[in-house]
């Protein structure tokens, strides 16, 4: 190593600790901002936090780009920070702005409000993935103001449409803009620490190595209408009913995955739940049944068709169109069509013995002593994927403590997340980016 490249890697190990408290403070204030955004997808507008991410960021010298992806005010965000080595490709800290759509009803305070009560900040966007996306915006920003150079360039990319399936966003930026995110490495959202979700009474921290594939699928139905007062066979209702039975009535069958055996080997005996259970096999969800004649739907009228909608998701290695095949061979009912949706995609998983996995690992324990750190599978979809198939390694870290109740109000009603974890992660996130990868 020459004398120049010691003195910074020097510098960069004694660099003054921000002054945490002031630094905590500052980034649940912004994220209480955040979280009022109504960044709801559809339909993403999404200029307002990403001009609120920019001024964050040009207050300390750096110098964010938006891209406006689509014409209701979708906009997406690139920074880079220049790194040590600019011969390596850059790290990509990854996240979104645009969150999902809130049933009011349910929720017993404003989704919308970031009320703060018993230590908990409330609010859409709060897990998925506000709360991370300031995480990262944070530590990118006082990295800066330590006047540390990282060991590669680091880039972040803020976009404005995950939750619908990155048409404006991820994929977007691929087509329009590759060479701003070109990446080795990606930080995106999975994984989670916990303490009963993965094992009993044993802290966890999952890092997201691999996600299964997601495939919709739509189950259509014909049969005769006919007077709702004269019962008939040929009902397609029927028809529906029994072919969603033979195609949930799946065999588990699925091969040991590696990730899961090494979680296994890591963690010791699973919890018994639904997490657990979906990240262990292929898993199918009866999520709508569509039926009826006339708006609003008359009673005494059977209809002729009927149509079902199945979220399947597969565990990677596993061949889709063998899935289907042997679905269609359960049904075995000419009057029953299957068709797809939204098509697969089998990007595999990362492999976790990489300098930067290890300097997760390494933050995580200067925080959590008593941890397990593993390489895990989560059951629903990320926009890794999008970068996995292209050779990316890409890493889901959520460095928060989460127990069941609070992981399972993703996309759910009264979403939230403790405001310690949310300041601890701010520290995990500072010493991965710090780190030698």
């Amino acid at each position: 190593m020459n004398k120049f490249a010691w003195l910074l890697m020097a510098a960069t190990a004694f660099a003054a600790e921000p002054d945490w408290r002031t630094v905590e403070d500052r980034a649940l204030e912004l994220l209480v901002k955040y979280v009022r955004m109504q960044t709801v997808n559809p339909p993403a507008n999404t200029r307002a936090a990403a001009e609120m991410f920019r001024a964050e960021l040009e207050a300390v010298g750096l110098k964010p780009t938006l891209y406006t992806s689509g014409p209701d005010g979708q906009t997406n965000l690139v920074v880079r920070m220049a790194g040590r080595d600019r011969s390596k490709k850059p790290l990509l800290l990854l996240n979104h702005f645009d969150v999902v759509p809130v049933d009011r009803k349910a929720w017993s305070m404003d989704p919308f409000a970031a009320l703060i009560k018993d230590g908990v900040i409330w609010g859409r966007g709060t897990l998925d993935m506000k709360g991370i996306g300031v995480q990262q915006l944070t530590a990118l920003i006082e990295l800066k103001k330590a006047g540390i150079t990282p060991a590669r360039d680091i880039v972040m990319l803020v976009t404005a449409d995950e939750e619908t399936n990155g048409v404006r966003g991820i994929r977007w930026m691929l087509e329009n803009h590759p060479a701003e995110i070109d990446c080795e490495y990606v930080l995106d959202e999975g994984g989670m620490g916990t303490r009963d979700v993965l094992a009993v009474n044993k802290l966890v921290f999952g890092v997201a190595v691999g996600e299964k594939q997601l495939m919709w699928l739509r189950l259509k139905a014909r049969g005769t209408a006919g007077h709702g007062s004269q019962p008939i066979a040929n009902n397609a209702n029927l028809i529906l009913l029994e072919a969603v039975r033979k195609a949930l009535a799946a065999p588990e069958g699925a091969k040991p995955n590696p990730v899961i055996e090494e979680m296994k080997r890591n963690i010791g005996e699973f919890a018994a739940n639904k997490f657990t259970s979906a990240i262990q096999r292929n898993t199918m969800s009866l999520t709508t049944l569509t039926s009826g004649v006339g708006s609003p739907v008359k009673v005494n009228v059977i209809p002729s068709l009927a149509e079902a909608t199945l979220d399947c998701r597969l565990l990677p290695g596993v061949n889709a169109e063998e899935f289907i095949s042997e679905m269609k061979a359960r049904i075995n009912d000419p009057r029953v069509a299957v068709e797809i949706i939204a098509q697969p995609v089998d990007a595999g998983a990362s492999r976790s013995d990489t300098p930067l996995f290890a300097a997760i690992r390494k933050a995580i324990l200067a925080a959590h002593p008593d941890a397990v750190v593993t390489p895990m599978f989560v059951p629903f979809g990320t926009d890794s994927v999008n970068l996995r198939k292209r050779g990316v390694v890409a890493y889901g870290l959520t460095p928060m403590i989460l127990d069941a109740a609070t992981a399972a109000t993703m996309h759910s009603d009264e979403e939230r997340i403790p405001i310690a974890e949310f300041k601890t992660g701010l520290h995990i996130f500072y010493d991965v980016l710090r780190s030698e990868f």
